[in-house]
């Protein structure tokens, strides 16, 4: 892989880990409202979120897939 592949690897991934902090965050967030029986919607707009974050996380993978899923190492 040359040094321009990795580099294009490494951003991809950074792409797809924001979105996972995200769903992480959120997902927190969704405990504390349970725990502490604050306003629905406030749960509804994290599990948005959430559902926001993996969709955009999925394209980052599909993107990282296309571009290097058909090289076969070995």
């Amino acid at each position: 892989m040359s040094s321009e592949e990795i580099i294009t690897v490494n951003k991809l991934v950074h792409d797809a880990r924001s979105p996972l902090n995200r769903i992480s965050m959120n997902a927190e967030l969704i405990k504390l409202i349970l725990e502490n029986d604050m306003p629905k919607e406030k749960g509804i707009q994290a599990i948005d979120k959430i559902i926001s974050a993996c969709q955009e996380c999925s394209n980052t993978l599909q993107i990282l897939s296309s571009q290097h899923g058909g090289k076969q190492h070995g």
